[in-house]
């Protein structure tokens, strides 16, 4: 096995173990809503007393395993079903190590959220998930490949911690569940994209030699030209676009503005980056 992909499983062990303890600790305890496959294991169980949750979830996943192999490839699945094994073995294996108490219900919702987005994020970014509406969202992500992973996530776990509203009989399940929902995807989303920041800059200057020269040799960073016109004015004009990291902001602004305290700025928030000087794209991207 190479080092990279030893890396690769240790962090997916080490998410699997971090999701367990999001539901273990703040899920199971506090009558929260989970979605997914592990949210109908929650309400199985809680009907039939028997088997485990984590047993219910990794038989569930099975059949799902067997359609996404021919979508999805091979090699993404088994570390799918290495993350989704390890998982749900963490969760029954926790659960009989310690029994957790019970907390605050809110407090439940914003650690187990946080705990949770922070795994499943972890975890699909190593090109795995842990099966379930994880694998149901990486399978539409296919189709639908301009939506985040997090807001596909959030439609397919809606529908589960409605339906355990419905089960258990009670709304502040659901709510807390639906709290817990936004506040993990939020946080999943970041950890997928939000630690690739980068910004945007659209400049208009009559300074426009200087501010290439600047840019491309001081700050390292490239420049396109793009041709626009000032639809007042009629005068034809020269913008140029740079992609940068979020650290350089301070110097893009002071560099574009010393050269010309006129130029016209607007810098936007990159949802991803791809290229020379910022991340690579792969196979299996999400």
């Amino acid at each position: 096995m190479s080092p990279k992909t030893l890396r690769r499983y240790c962090l997916i062990t080490l998410a699997c173990a971090i999701y367990a303890v999001a539901f273990d600790w703040c899920y199971a305890p506090n009558n929260i809503a989970y979605g997914g496959f592990t949210g109908v294991a929650q309400m199985i169980h809680a009907f039939l007393g028997f088997p485990s949750i984590g047993v219910l979830v990794f038989s569930m996943n099975v059949p799902l395993f067997l359609v996404g192999w021919k979508l999805l490839g091979g090699s993404l699945l088994v570390s799918s079903l290495y993350a989704m094994t390890v998982s749900s073995l963490f969760i029954d294996l926790l659960a009989r190590l310690y029994a957790f108490q019970p907390m605050d219900p809110l407090l439940a919702c914003i650690y187990g959220g946080l705990l949770l987005g922070v795994s499943l994020g972890i975890i699909l970014g190593q090109g795995a998930s842990t099966g379930g509406t994880d694998l149901l969202a990486r399978l539409l992500k296919l189709p639908l490949p301009w939506l985040p992973m997090g807001k596909l996530l959030l439609g397919l776990d809606l529908g589960v911690i409605c339906a355990s509203a419905l089960v258990f009989r009670s709304l502040n399940t659901a709510l807390y569940g639906l709290v817990a929902l936004y506040i993990s995807t939020m946080v999943m989303d970041m950890v997928l994209y939000g630690l690739d920041t980068a910004k945007v800059a659209y400049i208009i200057t009559d300074q426009t030699q200087p501010v290439v020269d600047t840019l491309t040799h001081q700050l390292e960073r490239g420049v396109t030209i793009l041709h626009g016109q000032g639809a007042w004015s009629g005068e034809e004009k020269k913008v140029l676009m740079c992609a940068f990291k979020q650290r350089q902001i301070v110097a893009v602004k002071q560099a574009v503005k010393e050269l010309d305290p006129d130029a016209f700025l607007i810098v936007c928030d990159a949802h991803e980056v791809l290229g020379l000087g910022f991340r690579r794209y792969q196979k299996n991207d999400i």
